[in-house]
């Protein structure tokens, strides 16, 4: 019983920390983490003991899979020669750079000082993606550093184990080596298998409730089975995920893909959240074990701050001459921004502490190596999860663009829209009721021009025809379940009835669209990206050229209408008024001159629209 509440008294405090912290736009690690700090010297706290099988099996498979089912593969395979160095390369040079500092301080042998090394090596994406999403980072960035954090504790793990077979004699290079390929190789392949029979079994479930579930099993049967052919479960369950999430819209229903979403993104935070509470619960007990070790004070101060430096500047020492190398060789345009602020995003995390109590009970100094490892996490949150906001503001950094992204998303469903109308006109047959056919084309039209309006001026400068469609909707069905609401508290109908009435409002709201963004966002600088590589008009089309006429739709003054966005002709000059104004006079301006190529005349906006190929640029 003690544990219970114990257990609802952490994840209720993890939880409401992680809200303040978003509230307030403060690292939520660091916050969790100084929390648990002051907690653990309260009288009325318990000691806190972190089992490393609790985290190695019951923290690590989920969050790695909950990271992995979301990451593009895509992007993957692009920066795979990155990640590979990152992984793999500079966990290896971390963990021997770290053990030649313990080495030389304190009185270990040297395969001691390398298993502490490994347990320090690998970054806590975690804590780095938590400052990127707060602050705003480019999304190579983010991406580098969450395919990083996948693979390396994966490598990490692998050379801890090495080293803890080394210090007892017991292994040798060779060994090591083919520990290491056998790790790599087999969890990658487990992980593969494991995706394939999961996806076997995806394609013939339907209900979501089933599929959630089969989700959950995922990680676990993909850790398990490479953990015990002694493979990486690490690399298992990451291989898994990524399969996994790459081909979700394809192997799952859209409800199950909903459902997944949502269960995962929960199951995340307070994973996530109930972790770094516990890395600060943990200090008290880890600092008064080291300072009663018997080691020299002094030395130990030295040699706490000596690794933390080693952690932090065996990064850059890695990370610099790489990218410089391949400028010179011309296999990247990377600006150097990109590989500082990488450098500087090692914040370690939860698996650093998990992976020290790894340790076997004899080994020499072990309250020390694991006040180093604590050290580790606290200095890297502090001194580099705080400054890291500011290096990006330094170094002019923009993370994504809402207004760049909802151009993407707008040209993007245009596509998609046209391949489906496309698809209407081939399914629908002569019997095919003429009124369907105009309902699923204004539903896909209604659809498209939302995604457009989210573009142009605010919706406070100017009301849109979808927001007052999203204003009255709702307006609506907040009617509809009052109604529903008195109905079942008259007690007139079954319950399960009412259930379902109640869950189609639900969805149907849930659908809506709530495009909700600040003024200051709706005005960044929206230009126009590169023309695509197979659309001549595009490539032929002026970026700017003067209007011929004053900023207004002329069709639509003399029509005694009103517009939404204003676009201009390129070719020559007429400015007319978008798809969700009622005129509707750009597009008919195209229809009737064959002109190919519009770009708005939005404040801010220089993107252009090509209407025969249908394509941005």
């Amino acid at each position: 019983m003690h544990v219970a509440i114990g257990l609802v008294v952490l994840v209720a405090s993890a939880a409401a920390l992680a809200a303040l912290a978003r509230r307030f736009g403060v690292s939520e690690p660091l916050v969790l983490t100084l929390a648990g700090v002051a907690a653990s010297y309260l009288p009325f706290v318990p000691a806190v003991h972190l089992e490393p099988e609790v985290v190695l099996l019951g923290l690590l498979p989920p969050l790695l899979y909950t990271a992995a089912i979301r990451t593009s593969l895509v992007d993957f395979r692009a920066n795979i020669g990155t990640i590979a160095s990152l992984s793999v390369g500079l966990v290896l040079f971390s963990t021997f750079a770290v053990a030649a500092v313990v080495w030389w301080l304190l009185p270990v042998p040297f395969a001691v000082a390398v298993a502490l090394g490994a347990v320090v090596a690998p970054p806590d994406a975690v804590a780095a993606t938590a400052v990127a999403r707060r602050i705003g980072m480019p999304r190579r960035i983010v991406t580098i550093l969450e395919d990083e954090s996948l693979f390396n504790d994966a490598t990490a793990l692998v050379a801890l184990r090495t080293a803890i077979a080394a210090s007892a004699g017991t292994v040798s290079v060779w060994q090591a080596g083919g520990d290491f390929l056998l790790a790599a190789g087999g969890g990658a392949l487990v992980g593969i298998a494991v995706a394939y029979l999961l996806a076997m079994l995806r394609r013939r479930i339907s209900d979501p409730v089933l599929d959630t579930t089969l989700s959950f099993l995922a990680p676990f049967v993909a850790y398990l089975p490479a953990e015990e052919i002694h493979a990486s479960g690490v690399i298992a369950v990451v291989t898994c995920g990524m399969i996994l999430g790459h081909g979700a819209p394809v192997w799952q229903s859209a409800a199950s893909r909903i459902a997944e979403r949502t269960n995962w993104r929960t199951i995340q935070f307070i994973l996530e959240s109930s972790v770094f509470l516990i890395i600060g619960l943990q200090v008290r007990a880890i600092v008064e074990g080291a300072w009663s070790s018997g080691l020299d004070h002094a030395t130990l101060v030295v040699t706490a701050i000596a690794v933390l430096l080693a952690v932090m500047v065996a990064r850059p020492l890695w990370i610099f001459p790489w990218s410089l190398l391949f400028q010179r060789l011309g296999r990247s345009t990377t600006p150097l921004s990109y590989p500082t602020v990488v450098s500087w995003a090692g914040m370690r995390g939860v698996v650093t502490l998990a992976a020290v109590l790894l340790l076997p009970e004899d080994t020499p100094q072990l309250p020390v190596l694991k006040l180093l490892a604590l050290v580790v996490v606290a200095g890297t949150l502090l001194l580099q999860g705080t400054s890291l906001p500011w290096l990006v503001r330094r170094l002019h950094l923009r993370g994504p663009s809402r207004s760049e992204d909802a151009l993407q998303k707008a040209n993007l469903l245009t596509q998609a829209g046209a391949a489906g109308m496309a698809a209407l006109d081939a399914a629908a047959g002569p019997d095919t009721p003429q009124q369907v056919v105009q309902s699923l084309r204004d539903r896909l039209t209604w659809r498209t021009n939302a995604a457009w309006e989210r573009l142009g001026r605010a919706e406070s400068e100017q009301q849109t025809p979808t927001a007052e469609y999203r204003r009255l909707r709702l307006v609506m069905l907040r009617a509809e379940r009052e109604t529903v609401l008195r109905v079942r508290d008259s007690g007139g109908t079954d319950y399960e009835i009412l259930q379902h009435v109640l869950a189609r409002l639900d969805l149907e709201e849930s659908m809506i669209d709530r495009f909700d963004e600040t003024e200051e966002e709706r005005r960044e600088p929206l230009a126009a990206p590169a023309a695509a590589a197979d659309c001549d008009h595009l490539r032929a089309a002026p970026l700017l050229r003067e209007p011929t006429e004053p900023d207004q739709c002329a069709e639509c003054v003399a029509e005694g209408q009103s517009w939404v966005h204003l676009r201009m002709c390129l070719s020559c000059g007429h400015i007319a008024c978008c798809d969700s104004s009622p005129g509707n006079h750009a597009t008919k301006h195209h229809t009737s001159t064959g002109h190919p190529v519009m770009r708005s005349v939005e404040p801010g906006e220089a993107w252009r629209w090509c209407y025969v190929d249908e394509l941005l640029g």
